[in-house]
């Protein structure tokens, strides 16, 4: 279409200006969020005086592949 129109195919008067912080707001941030929530839950675990609670995360960790011994 941008042929038939004259329009430069490197227009970019039609990109939003805060797409930048859009994308931080909708993608990054709460993907940096579960990750350091889900991180957050394994250390806790880890660490919990409740042997099924310990031994839950224990399993988790050698099923993602992370060595804890």
């Amino acid at each position: 279409m941008a042929l038939l129109t004259g329009a430069s195919v490197h227009d970019t008067s039609a990109i939003d200006s805060t797409s930048g912080t859009q994308l931080w707001r909708d993608r990054i941030l709460p993907g940096l969020l579960a990750l350091a929530f889900g991180a957050a839950l394994i250390y806790a675990a880890g660490f919990a005086s409740r042997v099924e609670l310990h031994n839950a995360a224990h399993d988790g960790r050698h099923s993602a592949g992370f060595p804890c011994h």
